[in-house]
């Protein structure tokens, strides 16, 4: 481990070396073992297992982080697994101040809900065959987000394990996050009172531009999905009997598509899903440029190009290419229906089909407004009179843009950042989605924002061979507790 910072930067009489090693020793003998079981159960989010309640996924993998918190010798801590009606579960526990305080609270946020197996895993992986090997522990749901109820109390432990005073603690992990949190609203509601007042948000399913150091997320995109349908026929006909007199129901969608994406850049054309990029922001983004490179776009897992080379991103540039992924909209097409495949694909001309759409959008355009605007453009005026019929999904949710950090919570990121990993806290925007960050800021506004994750290079969260970066689990276990023995009293 690094060497510790000079200890006027420290919180009272805390020891970093200790706390890292009993974070460590707790990763090894319990949260390791503890997702090697999570990983295995296969929690699909509501979206992707309409059947939840009745399949229990989702209540076991509940259950079992219930009972490890449970079991966890923090002094007068309660949980409760909240249920209300209709929705999916959450977890609330709450560990009281150990210190003369002015009741603020912490608040630390986490899902357990896991997205679906998606396909390609290399051999002797997949979503629910946990693999531990090189210190990356490779399944479904590790990363995103499986780890943050264990790593955010293991925290709170290391504090108490020093005597170190600190404030109230109550954590919120939901299991409909992956479907866009469209349950979490009323438990936030339902809970309010017994939030308090929320003074820290820490939540940990974010990511880091690289695993050198303490990364915070500035901003997060919006999301608008749902599904895009055209219909021209009641049934498959003869490709050589109706071409030519019946349209193609795919080249109408990709008429549909023209009118928002220009397929030659990927720029959406609709100004409306466009916002103007705060100058804080830019600037942000041109040092975490400076800091990451190259590596912005060669991380991922290019295939080879046309000439034997791999295939080019959409900018080399890496500040353009953060901006674009942090707050420009793009659209992705993540499935399909309609079309058979290849193996019995035969000379039919289609009487449907349908693309499942994401769009995401910058932090500050309006979800809500977006689906509607969104909804209108496709489905109006449609080519040859053709049944056209974009679903949006539930959960359509608005971006967020992280509030300035107050003096002390910057000294404090800077601080840990120094003592866990040897460098300076690195400021970050992400591409994707957690809606409860603008619920949260809404309704505490107040509130300082410690977003972070180890969802680093490689770690794939939602394709294959996802894995969590395990040292750096626990470097950010120990930050996360250092930064909240910092919170003022």
């Amino acid at each position: 481990m690094n060497s510790p910072i000079s200890d006027n930067a420290l919180p009272h009489a805390l020891d970093p070396n200790a706390l890292q090693a009993f974070v460590d020793e707790k990763w090894d003998r319990e949260i390791v073992p503890a997702l090697v079981d999570y990983i295995a159960i296969p929690a699909k989010s509501p979206a992707f297992d309409a059947d939840w309640a009745r399949n229990g996924h989702i209540d076991r993998v509940v259950r079992d982080a219930a009972q490890w918190v449970q079991a966890q010798k923090v002094s007068r801590l309660t949980l409760e697994v909240v249920r209300l009606p209709g929705r999916t579960p959450v977890i609330y526990f709450d560990a009281p101040a150990t210190r003369s305080d002015n009741g603020d609270t912490v608040l630390m946020y986490g899902h357990l809900d896991k997205q679906p197996e998606f396909s390609g895993w290399r051999t002797g992986l997949g979503p629910w065959t946990p693999k531990y090997e090189d210190g990356r522990l490779y399944g479904r749901g590790g990363a995103d987000d499986g780890y943050a109820v264990y790593a955010s109390l293991t925290a709170i432990l290391a504090l108490d394990r020093q005597g170190i005073p600190r404030p109230r603690c109550v954590g919120l992990i939901e299991t409909c996050e992956e479907s866009g949190s469209y349950d979490l609203l009323p438990y936030v509601d339902a809970l309010r009172q017994r939030l308090g007042n929320v003074a820290l948000v820490v939540c940990l399913d974010s990511g880091a531009g690289n695993y050198d150091q303490l990364w915070m997320t500035t901003s997060l995109r919006g999301l608008v999905a749902g599904t895009l349908e055209v219909r021209v026929l009641d049934e498959g006909v003869h490709s050589g009997d109706a071409s030519g007199v019946v349209p193609s129901s795919f080249r109408i969608l990709r008429h549909l598509l023209d009118r928002l994406e220009d397929s030659a850049s990927g720029r959406l054309l609709p100004q409306s899903f466009h916002c103007e990029i705060p100058a804080a922001r830019i600037e942000q983004t041109r040092a975490t440029a400076r800091i990451l490179g190259d590596e912005v776009w060669r991380r991922f897992p290019w295939s080879c190009g046309a000439d034997g080379g791999f295939v080019l991103p959409m900018t080399t540039h890496p500040e353009e290419a953060l901006l674009n992924r942090t707050w420009r909209p793009t659209l992705s097409v993540t499935g399909a229906e309609g079309l058979p495949p290849l193996s019995s694909a035969g000379n039919v001309l289609r009487p449907r089909t349908a693309f499942k759409l994401s769009l995401r959008l910058p932090p500050l355009v309006d979800a809500a407004a977006a689906a509607q605007k969104l909804k209108t453009l496709l489905e109006s005026d449609a080519p040859y009179n053709a049944k056209v019929l974009f679903k949006p999904d539930q959960g359509a949710a608005t971006g967020w843009n992280a509030p300035e950090s107050a003096a002390w919570l910057g000294r404090a990121l800077d601080a840990a950042s120094q003592a866990y990993y040897g460098a300076p806290c690195g400021y970050i925007g992400q591409g994707g989605t957690i809606p409860l960050m603008n619920l949260l800021q809404a309704g505490f506004p107040k509130s300082q924002f410690m977003v972070c994750g180890v969802l680093g290079p490689q770690s794939n969260a939602h394709g294959p061979n996802e894995f969590l970066h395990v040292p750096y689990g626990k470097r950010l276990t120990a930050a996360v507790a250092q930064t909240i023995a910092a919170l003022p009293a």
